[in-house]
Protein backbone atom coordinates (compact mmCIF):
# COMPACT_ATOMS: atom_id res chain seq x y z
CA UNK A 1 0.00 0.00 0.00
CA UNK A 2 0.72 3.28 -0.93
CA UNK A 3 -0.59 4.88 2.23
CA UNK A 4 0.36 3.33 5.28
CA UNK A 5 -3.41 3.39 7.97
CA UNK A 6 -3.76 4.30 10.80
CA UNK A 7 -5.17 0.66 13.15
CA UNK A 8 -8.06 2.11 15.41
CA UNK A 9 -9.11 -0.61 17.50
CA UNK A 10 -11.15 1.35 20.44
CA UNK A 11 -14.55 2.26 19.74
CA UNK A 12 -14.18 4.81 22.25
CA UNK A 13 -11.68 6.61 19.92
CA UNK A 14 -12.39 10.57 18.96
CA UNK A 15 -12.03 9.77 15.68
CA UNK A 16 -15.03 7.25 16.10
CA UNK A 17 -17.35 9.01 17.92
CA UNK A 18 -17.66 11.88 15.26
CA UNK A 19 -17.86 9.67 12.56
CA UNK A 20 -20.71 7.33 14.27
CA UNK A 21 -22.78 10.55 14.82
CA UNK A 22 -22.63 11.47 11.31
CA UNK A 23 -23.23 8.15 10.09
CA UNK A 24 -26.39 8.01 12.14
CA UNK A 25 -27.78 10.71 12.74
CA UNK A 26 -29.90 12.58 9.99
CA UNK A 27 -27.97 16.16 10.29
CA UNK A 28 -24.99 16.11 12.09
CA UNK A 29 -23.39 16.32 9.22
CA UNK A 30 -24.63 20.39 9.25
CA UNK A 31 -22.18 20.62 12.21
CA UNK A 32 -18.91 18.19 11.20
CA UNK A 33 -19.33 19.75 7.05
CA UNK A 34 -18.86 16.12 6.48
CA UNK A 35 -20.87 13.25 5.71
CA UNK A 36 -20.67 9.60 5.65
CA UNK A 37 -20.83 6.85 2.74
CA UNK A 38 -20.10 3.36 2.45
CA UNK A 39 -19.39 0.66 0.06
CA UNK A 40 -18.03 0.24 -3.00
CA UNK A 41 -20.76 1.76 -5.51
CA UNK A 42 -20.81 4.87 -3.45
CA UNK A 43 -17.35 5.66 -2.82
CA UNK A 44 -16.53 5.03 -6.82
CA UNK A 45 -19.05 6.76 -7.46
CA UNK A 46 -17.72 9.85 -5.55
CA UNK A 47 -14.35 9.32 -7.21
CA UNK A 48 -16.10 8.97 -10.66
CA UNK A 49 -16.39 12.39 -9.87
CA UNK A 50 -13.70 13.73 -8.66
CA UNK A 51 -14.56 13.96 -4.74
CA UNK A 52 -11.74 12.64 -2.88
CA UNK A 53 -12.35 12.01 0.83
CA UNK A 54 -11.02 13.55 4.08
CA UNK A 55 -10.88 9.64 5.66
CA UNK A 56 -11.22 6.25 4.06
CA UNK A 57 -12.30 3.68 6.44
CA UNK A 58 -11.55 -0.13 5.86
CA UNK A 59 -12.31 -3.27 7.80
CA UNK A 60 -9.18 -5.40 8.69
CA UNK A 61 -10.76 -8.00 6.09
CA UNK A 62 -11.37 -5.92 3.34
CA UNK A 63 -8.23 -4.24 3.51
CA UNK A 64 -5.54 -7.53 4.04
CA UNK A 65 -7.75 -9.64 1.25
CA UNK A 66 -8.75 -7.40 -1.66
CA UNK A 67 -8.95 -9.58 -4.64
CA UNK A 68 -12.44 -10.19 -4.60
CA UNK A 69 -13.05 -6.04 -4.37
CA UNK A 70 -14.03 -4.04 -7.25
CA UNK A 71 -10.90 -1.29 -6.58
CA UNK A 72 -8.49 -2.57 -4.53
CA UNK A 73 -7.71 -1.01 -1.25
CA UNK A 74 -4.52 0.73 -2.76
CA UNK A 75 -6.68 3.32 -5.10
CA UNK A 76 -8.74 4.12 -2.11
CA UNK A 77 -6.17 4.82 0.04
CA UNK A 78 -4.17 6.83 -2.65
CA UNK A 79 -7.55 9.17 -2.59
CA UNK A 80 -7.63 9.55 0.51
CA UNK A 81 -5.98 12.60 2.89
CA UNK A 82 -6.11 9.84 6.10
CA UNK A 83 -6.67 6.04 6.06
CA UNK A 84 -7.87 3.97 8.82
CA UNK A 85 -8.18 0.11 9.71
CA UNK A 86 -10.92 -1.06 12.36
CA UNK A 87 -12.18 -4.43 12.94
CA UNK A 88 -15.39 -5.20 11.70
CA UNK A 89 -17.53 -5.00 14.94
CA UNK A 90 -16.06 -1.27 14.78
CA UNK A 91 -17.28 -0.85 11.24
CA UNK A 92 -20.71 -2.63 11.92
CA UNK A 93 -21.38 0.37 14.30
CA UNK A 94 -20.31 2.98 11.54
CA UNK A 95 -22.41 1.05 9.22
CA UNK A 96 -26.41 1.77 8.46
CA UNK A 97 -26.50 -1.41 5.90
CA UNK A 98 -28.03 -4.68 7.30
CA UNK A 99 -24.68 -6.09 6.36
CA UNK A 100 -21.96 -4.13 6.38
CA UNK A 101 -19.41 -3.25 3.90
CA UNK A 102 -15.62 -3.39 3.74
CA UNK A 103 -14.80 0.26 2.54
CA UNK A 104 -16.43 3.72 3.91
CA UNK A 105 -15.61 7.37 3.13
CA UNK A 106 -15.79 10.52 4.93
CA UNK A 107 -16.59 13.16 2.73
CA UNK A 108 -16.06 17.07 3.53
CA UNK A 109 -19.44 19.40 2.48
CA UNK A 110 -19.22 21.40 -0.85
CA UNK A 111 -17.87 24.85 -0.51
CA UNK A 112 -20.25 26.36 -3.10
CA UNK A 113 -23.81 27.46 -1.80
CA UNK A 114 -24.49 30.22 -4.62
CA UNK A 115 -27.34 29.59 -6.73
CA UNK A 116 -27.12 28.71 -10.50
CA UNK A 117 -29.36 31.04 -11.85
CA UNK A 118 -30.10 29.53 -15.27
CA UNK A 119 -29.62 26.63 -15.02
CA UNK A 120 -32.26 23.05 -15.39
CA UNK A 121 -33.41 22.64 -11.88
CA UNK A 122 -35.37 20.83 -9.35
CA UNK A 123 -36.66 22.50 -6.36
CA UNK A 124 -38.13 20.26 -3.55
CA UNK A 125 -40.42 21.89 -1.45
CA UNK A 126 -40.86 20.36 2.21
CA UNK A 127 -40.32 16.51 0.70
CA UNK A 128 -39.96 14.70 3.54
CA UNK A 129 -39.51 10.85 2.63
CA UNK A 130 -35.99 10.12 2.38
CA UNK A 131 -36.09 7.66 0.19
CA UNK A 132 -38.49 10.21 -2.52
CA UNK A 133 -35.60 12.51 -1.72
CA UNK A 134 -32.57 10.14 -3.12
CA UNK A 135 -34.94 8.86 -5.77
CA UNK A 136 -35.52 12.38 -7.44
CA UNK A 137 -31.96 13.26 -7.42
CA UNK A 138 -31.17 10.18 -9.74
CA UNK A 139 -33.51 11.37 -11.62
CA UNK A 140 -32.03 14.51 -11.63
CA UNK A 141 -29.18 13.47 -12.34
CA UNK A 142 -30.55 10.68 -15.24
CA UNK A 143 -32.36 13.38 -17.11
CA UNK A 144 -29.32 16.38 -17.48
CA UNK A 145 -30.88 18.37 -14.45
CA UNK A 146 -27.71 20.49 -12.71
CA UNK A 147 -29.03 22.11 -9.59
CA UNK A 148 -31.19 20.86 -6.95
CA UNK A 149 -32.61 23.44 -4.51
CA UNK A 150 -34.36 22.13 -0.88
CA UNK A 151 -36.59 24.51 0.63
CA UNK A 152 -36.82 24.13 4.70
CA UNK A 153 -38.96 21.46 6.19
CA UNK A 154 -37.18 18.66 2.95
CA UNK A 155 -34.98 15.96 4.37
CA UNK A 156 -31.54 16.74 4.84
CA UNK A 157 -30.09 16.03 1.48
CA UNK A 158 -26.38 14.76 2.80
CA UNK A 159 -28.68 12.14 5.66
CA UNK A 160 -27.52 9.14 5.48
CA UNK A 161 -30.15 7.86 4.13
CA UNK A 162 -31.08 9.88 0.89
CA UNK A 163 -27.23 9.51 0.38
CA UNK A 164 -28.48 5.71 0.17
CA UNK A 165 -31.22 6.63 -1.88
CA UNK A 166 -29.65 8.73 -4.45
CA UNK A 167 -26.93 5.93 -5.05
CA UNK A 168 -24.04 8.57 -6.10
CA UNK A 169 -26.49 11.42 -7.89
CA UNK A 170 -24.94 13.68 -5.19
CA UNK A 171 -21.93 14.00 -6.47
CA UNK A 172 -22.99 15.21 -9.82
CA UNK A 173 -25.57 17.87 -8.46
CA UNK A 174 -25.26 21.39 -7.35
CA UNK A 175 -27.31 20.80 -3.89
CA UNK A 176 -28.74 23.60 -1.54
CA UNK A 177 -30.70 23.10 1.39
CA UNK A 178 -32.23 25.28 4.18
CA UNK A 179 -33.95 27.48 1.38
CA UNK A 180 -36.69 30.32 1.89
CA UNK A 181 -38.77 30.94 -0.95
CA UNK A 182 -37.43 34.34 -1.20
CA UNK A 183 -33.88 32.19 -2.56
CA UNK A 184 -35.83 31.60 -5.43
CA UNK A 185 -36.08 35.32 -7.03
CA UNK A 186 -32.78 34.53 -7.95
CA UNK A 187 -33.66 32.32 -10.42
CA UNK A 188 -33.60 33.24 -13.96
CA UNK A 189 -35.31 29.95 -15.45
CA UNK A 190 -39.05 29.48 -15.16
CA UNK A 191 -40.82 27.53 -12.70
CA UNK A 192 -43.15 24.36 -13.67
CA UNK A 193 -45.45 22.53 -11.28
CA UNK A 194 -47.67 20.15 -11.79
CA UNK A 195 -51.18 19.69 -10.06
CA UNK A 196 -53.92 17.32 -10.67
CA UNK A 197 -56.92 20.50 -11.55
CA UNK A 198 -54.88 22.88 -13.56
CA UNK A 199 -52.53 22.96 -16.61
CA UNK A 200 -52.45 21.16 -19.70
CA UNK A 201 -51.47 17.29 -20.27
CA UNK A 202 -47.33 17.10 -19.93
CA UNK A 203 -47.35 15.36 -23.26
CA UNK A 204 -49.34 18.30 -25.17
CA UNK A 205 -47.09 21.46 -23.94
CA UNK A 206 -43.73 22.26 -25.46
CA UNK A 207 -41.53 22.82 -22.33
CA UNK A 208 -39.17 25.55 -21.50
CA UNK A 209 -36.05 24.63 -21.61
CA UNK A 210 -33.86 24.93 -19.21
CA UNK A 211 -36.55 25.12 -16.58
CA UNK A 212 -36.81 24.83 -12.51
CA UNK A 213 -39.54 21.54 -11.55
CA UNK A 214 -41.01 22.12 -8.42
CA UNK A 215 -42.03 19.00 -6.62
CA UNK A 216 -43.78 19.09 -3.32
CA UNK A 217 -45.09 17.90 -0.13
CA UNK A 218 -46.48 13.95 -0.47
CA UNK A 219 -49.50 14.96 1.94
CA UNK A 220 -50.14 18.84 0.27
CA UNK A 221 -48.34 18.81 -2.84
CA UNK A 222 -46.44 22.23 -3.94
CA UNK A 223 -47.32 25.16 -1.49
CA UNK A 224 -49.57 27.92 -2.40
CA UNK A 225 -46.98 30.51 -2.82
CA UNK A 226 -44.78 28.57 -4.60
CA UNK A 227 -47.48 27.20 -7.06
CA UNK A 228 -48.64 31.01 -7.81
CA UNK A 229 -44.98 31.99 -8.92
CA UNK A 230 -45.10 28.76 -11.42
CA UNK A 231 -44.86 29.86 -15.23
CA UNK A 232 -46.40 26.11 -16.44
CA UNK A 233 -48.62 24.29 -14.87
CA UNK A 234 -48.69 21.18 -15.96
CA UNK A 235 -51.19 17.64 -15.60
CA UNK A 236 -49.88 14.06 -15.40
CA UNK A 237 -52.83 12.15 -16.99
CA UNK A 238 -53.81 8.80 -14.82
CA UNK A 239 -56.83 7.15 -16.97
CA UNK A 240 -56.28 4.15 -14.63
CA UNK A 241 -58.05 6.56 -11.80
CA UNK A 242 -55.66 6.73 -8.83
CA UNK A 243 -56.27 9.71 -6.69
CA UNK A 244 -52.10 10.92 -6.74
CA UNK A 245 -49.05 9.54 -7.74
CA UNK A 246 -45.81 9.15 -5.58
CA UNK A 247 -43.62 12.52 -5.77
CA UNK A 248 -40.80 10.53 -6.77
CA UNK A 249 -42.59 8.54 -9.71
CA UNK A 250 -43.96 12.16 -10.89
CA UNK A 251 -40.62 13.66 -10.83
CA UNK A 252 -39.37 10.85 -13.00
CA UNK A 253 -42.33 11.52 -15.82
CA UNK A 254 -41.38 15.28 -15.33
CA UNK A 255 -37.75 15.76 -15.54
CA UNK A 256 -38.01 13.15 -18.50
CA UNK A 257 -40.05 15.02 -20.65
CA UNK A 258 -38.09 18.08 -20.10
CA UNK A 259 -34.96 16.03 -21.32
CA UNK A 260 -36.72 15.48 -24.63
CA UNK A 261 -37.37 19.10 -25.25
Amino acid sequence: MSQQPLHITSRDNPLLKELRKVAHENTAYRKAGRFWIEGDHLCSAALQRGVKPAVAVFTEEYWQNPKSMPLAPAEYAQAAIKNIVVPRKLFAELSGLESPAGVGFVLDLPSDTALQAGVATVILDRVQDAGNVGSILRSAGAFGFKQVLALKGTAALWSPKVLRAGMGAHFGLHLLEGLELADLAALQVPIAVTSSHQGELIQNLTLPQPCAWAMGHEGQGVCSELMARAAVHVRIGQPGGEESLNVAAAAAICLHASSLV
